[in-house]
């Protein structure tokens, strides 16, 4: 939307790309400066008079207002409005529009004359709600105009209001955006939840996130696998349990081979050393089991055996069915739980614990 205070400011200084070539002179400049500037001051209250005017007179020529003159005993008052007053009013109106137009058609004049736009005719199009204003019918869209004057003093430097004002004007504000989100949201929400309680949909919400995101899944499982995981595994070969369990299988050993005749009866067909062999393979066969045990520990705990076991049971688990009540009644639950908490988060009035409520 086109500012109309750069515009006016424009159009009275004119177009600074036509003077690109020649020195500035600041005199010429501050002058102008100050020029544009109470021209907007001067058109800033001509708009607010007129839309003052509008409005009392909208006011008083209403049916509420002729009820509220009928209880407070005033309808002499307001009949003496409406049959001397209302008619020059609504005289001054029209001479406040016919300037209104005088003065548009004039800045247009000079858009054209000082090149401010590349066609002649854009000029009612960027100042669109400048000429719809004219209209009787659409006179509120005068205020744009003074909302815009206003805007550019402020940014100057100008304290058009008390800044209390423009505390408590942008606290409502945001009091009324804020209460008609949270309905909006809350309703969504609303709707979201139905939404959830069919089951088919439930089971097309899972299927379609899960199958979109598996790969991703598949990966941030077997990272934080590997990162929590994998240390224990390796350390399991050092771990008391490990060396319990090579003690076991060492007795498990011994105890295999004394009841294992075949190897007996084996050994003793060998004359002389038979016999020693046998007792000697009975005294080492535990020493051998726990050996074998803690050597196949600090083989299958190395890192590219036990990330490769990780990133096949993290395969398994994203390959699993999403058929299954139980997974449903989880994301149905997790579901309930982050709108519950989300509705709670909006329900919040944030407004009420702004500095502002001292004001």
């Amino acid at each position: 939307m086109t500012d109309p205070s750069n515009t006016n400011s424009n159009v009275l200084l004119g177009n600074p790309d036509n003077n690109q070539g020649q020195p500035e002179n600041p005199l010429r400049s501050k002058t102008a400066t100050r020029l544009a500037l109470w021209y907007d001051i001067v058109m800033l209250l001509v708009i607010v008079i007129d839309l003052g005017i509008i409005s009392l007179d909208l006011l008083l020529m209403s049916k509420f207002m002729a009820q509220v003159a009928e209880w407070l005993n005033l309808s002499q008052p307001l009949a003496f409005y409406v049959d001397d007053i209302h008619h020059p009013l609504r005289v001054m109106g029209g001479f406040f529009t016919i300037f209104l137009i005088a003065e548009l058609a004039f800045r247009w004049l000079l858009s054209i004359l000082s090149k401010q736009y590349t066609r002649w005719f854009f000029f009612p199009f960027a100042h669109w709600y400048e000429v719809l204003g004219c209209f009787p019918q659409f006179r509120a869209l005068r205020l744009l105009r003074a909302f815009f004057i206003g805007r550019k003093l402020y940014q100057l430097g100008y304290q058009v209001l008390p800044q209390k004002w423009i505390n408590r004007g942008k606290f409502y504000y945001d009091v009324v955006f804020e209460e008609l989100s949270d309905r909006v949201i809350l309703t969504a929400t609303d709707n979201l939840r139905q939404q959830f309680a069919d089951e088919q949909a439930n089971q097309r919400f899972i299927e379609d996130t899960f199958n979109k995101n598996r790969p991703q899944i598949q990966a941030m499982l077997s990272s934080i696998l590997k990162q929590e995981l994998g240390p224990q595994l390796r350390q399991m070969a050092q771990s008391q349990a490990t060396h319990e369990l090579s003690i076991q299988v060492g007795v498990a050993v011994q105890e295999a081979l004394n009841n294992t005749p075949e190897l007996r009866r084996y050994l003793r067909l060998i004359p002389i050393a038979g016999g020693l062999i046998e007792g000697q393979l009975h005294s080492i066969s535990q020493s051998i089991g726990e050996n074998i045990t803690q050597t196949l520990f600090s083989h299958l705990t190395q890192s590219h055996i036990t990330d490769a076991i990780i990133d096949e049971v993290a395969q398994a688990v994203v390959n699993i069915d999403l058929q299954n009540p139980e997974l449903d009644a989880l994301v149905n639950n997790i579901i309930e739980d982050g709108l519950t908490a989300f509705e709670k988060q909006v329900k919040v009035q944030q407004w009420k614990h702004q500095e502002y409520l001292h004001l």
